[in-house]
């Protein structure tokens, strides 16, 4: 066999024979079976391959952000216990939220999200799922809180509990071993954790959270805190994005899974989540602090939830105002922190592309 003849065998062990190649219109989001690998090129999908790079180009680490001050002012007699109490509650919700996040991306999408870029992105992001519950370890230890107390709030505050059940049946319906995507039941169900998780999870429970920590950063309090809170609240907007991409592309490739029933079905679910949210955020806020109350939370959570219903195509419910037009710009804006300045900047990495 001639040396060009050994590399065309070669060639087609790697990459297929010209017949198996996977072309960009035979790629599919869910129930593709035309590849056993990642083939990742030819893209089909941009929007996931940009959602990858900008993750890539946020990078960044929890120990990154000095908890110096923090560590002195909770220490110090100048927090209220209303404060006090609505940082502990964030601390419980948000250590446990986004661990299930990531086992949900790990065990249950990963799985049934048969494209590869889209798949390339879902890793990157299960990462930063790592990185967030590595910042609450990070504070915990930092702020020498009750690692217990923190971490076990989901057993023992109901509120909190009822928003992390909420997720968890999403996700075991989809890990049951009979579970697949092939069937019209089986698609919608997966369909429902996408919009339990993208758009309930990461773009409506986490916000609450959000503007109660962002609230007291701008008013100089825990601003180590607050720092890492807006890196987070900067990937999670990608991650919605993501999310809300996903969701759209499934449903046009696939129509017929948005019957009308359905779609009174996911409003209903996110009405649920709505409930859930402002009972959480009566728990955090029961008596208010400078500048929040829980009913401004209520009309929080459902102008937010409005907002994602209409990203998915799904009629709004409730015409709220939005009470933090503040928190518009702190997610709008593409910041990046230099730890040595302490300040945010604008820059990016270098490294970053656009389409």
């Amino acid at each position: 066999m001639s040396i060009q003849e050994k590399n065309d065998v070669l060639n087609d062990t790697i990459t297929g024979s010209k017949d198996l190649r996977v072309s960009a219109k035979e790629k599919r989001l869910i129930n593709c079976n035309t590849v056993d690998v990642n083939q990742l090129m030819p893209l089909k999908y941009k929007w996931a391959w940009e959602h990858y790079l900008n993750g890539c180009a946020n990078h960044w680490m929890p120990t990154e952000v000095p908890m110096s001050k923090d560590i002195e002012l909770w220490k110090s007699q100048s927090l209220t216990e209303a404060e006090r109490l609505m940082i502990m509650r964030n601390l419980g919700f948000f250590s446990t939220a986004e661990s299930l996040v990531a086992n949900n991306i790990v065990l249950a999408i990963f799985k049934h999200v048969t494209n590869p870029e889209c798949r390339q992105y879902l890793l990157r992001q299960a990462f930063e799922e790592a990185i967030h519950t590595h910042t609450f370890h990070y504070i915990v230890e930092s702020l020498a809180l009750d690692e217990g107390e923190i971490f076990n709030m989901y057993n023992e505050i109901p509120s909190i509990q009822e928003k992390d059940q909420f997720e968890m049946r999403l996700t075991q319906d989809v890990l049951n071993t009979d579970f697949t995507t092939d069937t019209f039941e089986g698609a919608q169900k997966f369909l429902e954790n996408l919009v339990g998780y993208y758009i309930i999870m990461e773009g409506l429970f986490f916000y609450s959270g959000f503007a109660m920590i962002l609230s007291l950063h701008r008013q100089n309090k825990m601003t180590g805190i607050g720092e890492q809170f807006q890196y987070i609240l900067r990937d999670e907007t990608i991650h919605l994005n993501f999310g809300i991409d996903l969701i759209n592309g499934i449903k046009e490739e696939n129509p017929e899974l948005w019957t009308p029933e359905f779609q009174e079905h996911l409003i209903n679910k996110i009405r649920e989540a709505v409930d859930l949210e402002i009972r959480y955020a009566q728990d955090c806020l029961p008596k208010g602090i400078l500048g929040l109350t829980a009913p401004m939370f209520k009309e929080y959570a459902q102008y937010i939830a409005d907002r994602r219903l209409e990203r998915i195509g799904l009629a709004t419910q409730y015409g709220s105002k939005n009470p933090f037009p503040w928190m518009s710009e702190t997610i709008d804006l593409g910041k990046e922190k230099n730890f040595f300045e302490t300040r945010v900047t604008e820059y990016q990495s270098s490294a970053s592309l656009t389409w």
